[in-house]
């Protein structure tokens, strides 16, 4: 497992840097030599969707979405359980339905055999993230679901730690520290 997260965050670091890298590379091009790719923005427009559905699934598994934790805070630890439990399970329902069309779209690219409109590869190609990103998301649900239920985890998103990662929670000074300093 440890290999899979090290090849799910190397991914996501090298579609980041194709994307900034086609992107300056393009801006150079365009404004300094009356030139460009045309290639680049649609290679740039793959490389985000690929680091979007890469994300979405780490995002699960670091705890780091956003949370909108007033009600749940609210609630006792057995009903937040359920809540938490509750948004797991619409979320396992949304990865279903978007990976089972984008399962279905994938599979109607290859019968057709379009290619990409500037990158000479088949378009299935370059969405396959589609279906894969779903279940990859789904398999991060699954696990946080377990997580849940043994109590190592208390919901999807980060609210675990009860402060803002902005600022301290007792006095709001964004520096972290209680005397006013750098931490």
């Amino acid at each position: 497992m440890k290999y899979f997260v090290r090849l799910e965050e190397g991914l996501m670091a090298l579609f980041l840097v194709i994307m900034t890298v086609m992107t300056f590379l393009q801006v150079v091009l365009r404004y300094v030599f009356d030139s460009g790719l045309i290639w680049s923005l649609e290679a740039t427009t793959y490389s985000f969707g690929w680091l979007v559905l890469l994300g979405m699934s780490n995002g699960i598994r670091t705890n780091t979405h956003l949370a909108v934790d007033l009600v749940v805070n609210s609630l006792s630890s057995g009903v937040a359980k359920v809540a938490a439990m509750a948004a797991v399970a619409l979320s396992l329902f949304y990865a279903g339905l978007m990976g089972y069309g984008s399962f279905m779209f994938v599979d109607r690219l290859m019968e057709l055999g379009n290619l990409a409109r500037d990158i000479p590869l088949p378009r299935w190609l370059l969405l396959v993230i589609l279906p894969a990103g779903f279940g990859l998301l789904g398999f991060r649900l699954i696990q946080a679901a377990v997580e849940i239920m043994q109590g190592t985890r208390v919901a999807l998103g980060h609210q675990e730690s009860g402060k803002s990662n902005l600022f301290d929670a007792a006095d709001g000074d964004p520096s972290g520290d209680e005397n006013g300093g750098p931490a």
